[in-house]
């Protein structure tokens, strides 16, 4: 992929393939899995710039650049990556895996199962953040033998995965950049996530999971990213955005006159049907309502005690989704155990993916950061 010279990046995209058993936290295997990663920039000779990207929930390996046949670039997290940039690629490796239980490459449950030689489909095994740490812990030690990440980041689901990843293997990183997450979802959210795997259950079109090969359009996963992309968002930014606004001045008299807010949902949910897997959505949301950072741990302090990095927390104004008092759960859990952190409030109007919008107020607090 070297047209993104522009970048100045030095990027590939790579395959890893565990040979080995690959056992999950519920007691269950999985294997051979493989993990799809793209790298930015050059590892130096002592092994020591390497920085972790975790994508949130339908992300994917892509983070930065433009792919091959592509006029613009598609890199989910672009600002932020690069020379000059907050993640520096004259100056760190940038590492970022597509999750165990995705659908842009790694193992997943569009993936063969070699026992049948047919799609897992639902025969997948539940997984866990955990499972998707321990799997990128295999990409970083058993593939490229690191002995220290220098930052290990992400947002919301990635976010989950980067608390993890500190909770896990203390020494393995330097630093820790939290953005937008919680350490567990709560009702609210666990409520938005079952409509969201609902409406893809009930779709006549779904088969059960069993829908690889044919040609029927699953409309129910459209339905959950609508759905779910309003958590997305905020109140005020909606109402900024779209207002009362419609589409045409044509009679309002007619259920094909939408306002500007149902077209925007409609748009989503339809490009997100041609890009994403249905049962990988079940599987992903499923494993955030699972995940609880105490879990095996006395309360959340026991389990914060363990984190050894340097520690970034960043949580926005707007977030509903996971809402300020988590991030001051976790805040005070880390100050209470004398934990080195530094936690930001911004101000903004973009809601959750406010870590997906403002770079302008997000990159210089994370550049000052990394740079320590």
């Amino acid at each position: 992929m070297d047209d993104v010279k522009r970048l100045n990046i030095r990027q590939g995209s790579y395959t890893f393939a565990e040979k080995k058993d690959f056992r999950l936290e519920s007691g269950k295997k999985l294997g051979p899995i493989t993990l799809v990663y793209e790298t930015y920039g050059r590892l130096n000779a002592e092994k020591t710039n390497a920085i972790l990207v975790c994508h949130a929930l339908t992300g994917n390996a892509h983070v930065a650049g433009r792919l091959s046949g592509e006029k613009a670039s598609t890199g989910w997290w672009e600002p932020v990556i690069g020379p000059g940039k907050p993640f520096d690629t004259n100056k760190y490796f940038i590492i970022c895996s597509n999750i165990l239980g995705g659908c842009s490459g790694s193992t997943g449950p569009g993936s063969i199962d070699p026992r049948t030689g047919t799609p897992y489909a639902m025969n997948f095994p539940i997984i866990t953040i955990r499972d998707m740490v321990n799997a990128q812990h295999r990409l970083i030690i058993g593939h490229f033998g690191l002995p220290k990440l220098k930052a290990v980041v992400g947002g919301s689901i990635g976010g989950m995965q980067t608390l993890e990843w500190g909770v896990r293997y203390p020494r393995l990183m330097e630093h820790l950049i939290v953005i937008s997450t919680t350490h567990k979802l709560s009702s609210q959210a666990i409520a938005f996530n079952k409509i969201g795997r609902h409406a893809i259950t009930i779709d006549p079109s779904w088969k059960g999971g069993s829908y690889y090969g044919t040609s029927g359009q699953i409309k129910g996963l459209g339905l959950a990213r609508m759905v779910a992309h309003i958590t997305y968002l905020s109140e005020e930014g909606m109402q900024n955005k779209f207002g009362r606004e419609r589409v045409s001045r044509k009679s309002m008299f007619s259920f094909q006159e939408k306002f500007q807010v149902e077209n925007y949902l409609d748009h989503q949910g339809e490009k997100f049907m041609q890009r994403f897997d249905a049962n990988s959505y079940i599987y992903l949301s499923k494993a955030m309502d699972l995940f609880d950072l105490t879990r095996g741990f006395r309360n959340l302090d026991a389990a914060v005690k363990r984190i050894q990095a340097k520690t970034l927390f960043i949580y926005f104004s707007s977030d509903w989704l996971f809402p300020e008092y988590q991030s001051a759960d976790l805040i005070e859990s880390f100050q209470k155990n004398k934990k080195y952190i530094l936690s930001y409030k911004i101000e903004s109007k973009a809601g959750h993916d406010a870590f997906l919008i403002e770079h302008e107020k997000l990159n210089p607090i994370m550049q000052n950061f990394i740079d320590v």
